[in-house]
């Protein structure tokens, strides 16, 4: 019904991820969106809004809020209030808004390590001084070095939690995230929890938690950060969502994006409207063409001497350790072979490549045919 090995050219339509390489023999497997077409509901319902002609502000639809909090209550069993909603034209501007509002300038920011790069640089941004806290390896689980969560916590006012995290594709448990709830409210942090990947979960058993949803307490010192944009596809369109439960917090938020923010993109609106009124159905069945891919990824390579790979619970963003294969230039040797990828360096750890693995099945095995190919050739150059 949903054909996801379907081949679409990307090439000419200014895409970020294939103009990358334009011109050359290299398959773009770097930045985090998708080859696959968007579900037919929201495609339908772009193209009505088009023919309608006039494209003024706009505002969210009462029926775009009471989707999100449907999809909220059916989802997690959380009852959200309609004044907790902030639609905000990407999940990146809110996280750096967030910290303008909540952290003083003395008060550090904490950012896990690796972690996707907007969370890196948000600090600086806003001229915050920042605390990296280690993503450790805890049985074959990415995990935050809790001990040092706790040192870190004494001074700062705000920590950025990725849930499930990118890169790595952890979906933190329920007692996880108490943990970090715990720390939170022990040293009165706010906690701002990019969720934006919490749609796309491979394990059959995981489930996701939004962080405020755990207590009234964790509601009262966070803000849940999610989008349609990774689940169906829509990035483009720059739609995304805050739900902040404390009046207080919304408040701060407010007052620090006042004449920096952009309005809500109208077509992005009527997308997300779309995406969760008609999208589930397509959603599963991505999820599966995904979870094989990701099967194929990890028996490719996974095996491979020099190669490790930790089992990916979320998203379709595969990080992969080779520093057991000694390459000066991992991204170069790659590409020199025909295979663009995301350098670890980029998220906090230079012995990482992260593979996009969200197109086409044959493009993939063509994909990992050439890594394959660049690992064998790197370890016969090491053993002469």
């Amino acid at each position: 019904m949903f054909d996801f090995d379907k081949q679409i050219d990307r090439r000419g339509t200014n895409s970020l991820k294939w103009n990358k390489y334009r011109d050359q023999d290299i398959i773009p497997l770097w930045v985090a969106d998708t080859d696959f077409m968007a579900p037919q509901g929201v495609i339908d319902a772009l193209q009505q809004r088009v023919a309608h002609g006039v494209f003024g502000y706009s505002r969210p639809s009462p029926r775009l809020i009471e989707l999100v909090i449907e999809r909220m209550q059916q989802r997690y069993g959380w009852k959200i209030e309609p004044e907790w909603l902030l639609f905000m034209p990407g999940v990146v501007p809110s996280l750096n808004f967030g910290i303008k509002a909540w952290c003083r300038p003395e008060q550090h920011v904490i950012t896990p390590k690796p972690v996707y790069y907007p969370f890196l640089h948000a600090p600086e941004h806003n001229d915050r001084p920042v605390s990296y806290l280690p993503m450790q390896l805890v049985e074959d689980r990415w995990l935050p070095d809790f001990a040092m969560l706790e040192q870190q916590a004494q001074s700062a006012d705000v920590l950025l939690l990725c849930n499930p995290h990118n890169p790595g594709g952890t979906v933190f448990t329920r007692e996880e995230l108490q943990r970090i709830a715990d720390i939170a409210i022990r040293h009165d942090l706010i906690v701002i929890s990019d969720e934006i990947h919490c749609d796309l979960l491979l394990e059959p058993d995981a489930q996701h938690i939004p962080f405020a949803s755990l207590s009234p307490e964790a509601a009262a010192r966070s803000a849940v950060l999610m989008a349609p944009s990774k689940t169906f596809n829509i990035a483009g369109l720059c739609s995304s969502f805050a739900i902040i439960p404390d009046s207080r917090l919304r408040f701060k938020l407010q007052q620090a994006m006042r004449g920096l923010m952009a309005d809500n993109n109208l077509i992005g609106l009527v997308a997300a409207e779309a995406a969760y009124e008609h999208g589930d159905e397509w959603l599963q069945a991505q999820i599966e063409y995904l979870r094989a891919n990701r099967d194929l990824v990890e028996k490719t390579l996974g095996c491979l001497p020099g190669i490790k790979i930790a089992k990916l619970e979320a998203t379709y963003l595969a990080w992969i350790d080779v520093s057991g294969l000694g390459m000066a230039d991992p991204i170069a040797a790659f590409e020199a072979g025909g295979v663009g990828l995301s350098p670890g360096a980029q998220f906090g750890d230079k012995n990482f490549v992260r593979l996009n693995f969200g197109c086409s099945r044959t493009l993939l095995q063509q994909a990992l045919d050439r890594m394959v190919k660049v690992i064998q050739l790197t370890r016969l150059a090491v053993q002469k």
